[in-house]
């Protein structure tokens, strides 16, 4: 079997600049990152498919984008490969005193155990300490190195997760629920007001409630969300199939008739029988 050797000198081949490939040539670091978010995302996808079958191979396609980036900083003489293995062994350790005490990777298994919340405060606690030191003091925030680029769901839940560290938040979910009623409310307002701009801001500020509330049911909402388009392209499918079978063009359905068909694929889904 191929080894990650291998597939770095894969990756040189690739980018050797008169050997290679045109289209590897032309790739940058910005070039790639629309691929490396496609990766994660079939990573993900097969996850939530039960799709092991093809998990091993996405994986791989996710690793590649790894060896591409540290490529190209290997060419302009910022780091290799081998610094990006050392750099994570060496924070995860950081990271893990609980089981890492002595700092040392290979070191004996007898670190003192500690509860799960144990461990997620120390993790804290250690990312707080970094933070720090990569910051001017006076411009230090809790929300450093909350990346930009996270999907904005998943940014909205890390930003309301630190500002909670330091009794930012709601005591409860209740309160949350009526921020959620009360953010609608201003949506219906903008709404009746016809102001464009307004109904942007209402609107995103909605949608950070419904993260706040999603955080505190402990439900992660980018899954939530992902779970929710899953049940709607499932039950739209259904309805172009029920059309399909009987020979109507969806085109040609009224919204009343979509939404009978909605609820016949709703009660398919729970095993329901149809009331009519």
């Amino acid at each position: 079997m191929y080894n990650l050797e291998d597939l770095l000198h894969l990756m040189a081949r690739l980018r050797d600049p008169q050997y290679g490939c045109p289209w590897d040539l032309k790739q940058t670091y910005a070039s790639i990152v629309p691929h490396t978010l496609e990766e994660a995302y079939e990573v993900a996808d097969a996850i939530e498919q039960g799709d092991f079958e093809h998990l091993q191979g996405e994986l791989g396609d996710l690793l590649f984008q790894v060896v591409y980036y540290s490529q190209l900083a290997l060419e302009e003489g910022r780091f290799e490969f081998a610094g990006v293995i050392d750099s994570i062994t060496r924070k995860l350790i950081r990271r893990h005193p609980h089981v890492f005490p002595t700092g040392e990777l290979y070191a004996p298994l007898d670190a003192p155990r500690l509860s799960e919340e144990q461990v997620k405060q120390r993790w804290e606690e250690i990312k707080a300490q970094e933070r720090a030191e990569k910051s001017v003091p006076e411009q230090l925030s809790l929300l450093d190195d909350v990346p930009a680029a996270l999907p904005a769901l998943s940014r909205a839940a890390k930003l309301q997760k630190r500002a909670a560290q330091v009794g930012f938040d709601w005591p409860d979910a209740l309160p949350v629920l009526d921020k959620v009623r009360e953010e609608l409310d201003e949506v219906l307002q903008a709404m009746a007001d016809n102001d464009p701009q307004a109904l942007a801001d209402e609107v995103g500020d909605l949608l950070f409630a419904t993260v706040n509330l999603a955080r505190h049911l402990k439900l992660d909402p980018e899954n939530a969300l992902r779970g929710a388009n899953g049940k709607f392209e499932r039950r739209f499918r259904f309805i172009e199939q029920a059309l399909r079978d009987v020979g109507r063009p969806i085109e040609d359905c009224t919204l009343e008739d979509l939404d009978a068909l909605w609820g016949e694929a709703k009660r398919q889904e729970k095993n329901l029988p149809s009331c009519g």
